[in-house]
């Protein structure tokens, strides 16, 4: 039976809460104050690299460059794209970031509004602005498929260590889906695997913070593939 190497109880945390009293250092969601770290807002306890951070439990997706983000254009200009990213920032795609020759005005040619692509953060400035790209292995326009949006701060629980969950998600299911690290996930497949998939993800998404979660997951997953009903 597979097993995950996790504590038995995930500890959340709320605004204020002692973290450590000084053999870790301070990370993301904490503050430093008279040598004690604490958490700065409501999220899980996690302790990586000799760093205490706390996972936000909520909270909209802040872009970051090298983040991969399944978006959705949602404006056409006649030498960009606007593209919406599930964060309170839209994020314009120009010509000159994706691998196609496109005259100018001839961009809905190419993208056209609703279209999903999977793109990567290329800039984010001191303002917010923020640019995406197309142009790296891997990038692509994603045709058919279903979204599913879920919270960003899951999406590492949805992957699993190493890839093991959304592995084990694919395998199981014959889908193909792409996770953004901005909480969209895309889904292709058959639509009652699509279906499974996607109340697979959305279990992980609302239980993170609870132990064996591998297990219960694939249990669902096992049991949906039979037929069974739980």
């Amino acid at each position: 039976m597979e097993t995950e190497n996790v504590k038995p109880v995930r500890e959340v945390v709320v605004p204020g809460d002692l973290l450590n009293e000084g053999d870790l250092k301070a990370g993301n969601g904490t503050y430093v104050l008279d040598g004690k770290i604490y958490a700065s807002l409501l999220g899980v306890k996690s302790i990586a690299s000799n760093y205490v951070n706390v996972i936000p439990l909520g909270g909209r997706y802040m872009p970051h460059p090298g983040d991969s983000v399944v978006g959705v254009v949602i404006d056409i200009g006649p030498s960009n794209w606007l593209v919406e990213i599930n964060s309170p920032y839209p994020a314009p795609l120009h010509v000159n970031e994706v691998p196609w020759r496109v005259e100018f005005g001839d961009t809905a040619r190419f993208l056209n509004l609703g279209q999903v692509i999977l793109a990567k953060v290329l800039m984010v400035d001191e303002t917010m602005k923020v640019q995406v790209t197309l142009n790296e292995s891997g990038l692509r326009r994603l045709e058919g498929g279903h979204l599913v949006d879920i919270s960003h701060s899951k999406v590492p629980r949805v992957i699993g260590k190493g890839g093991s969950m959304i592995q084990m998600i694919q395998n199981m299911t014959d889908c193909r889906i792409f996770v953004g690290q901005n909480g969209r996930i895309w889904i292709d497949g058959e639509m009652p695997n699509m279906l499974v998939a996607e109340e697979a993800i959305k279990m992980i998404a609302a239980e993170a913070h609870t132990n064996r979660l591998t297990e219960r997951v694939k249990e669902l997953l096992e049991n949906r593939k039979t037929g069974l009903v739980e």
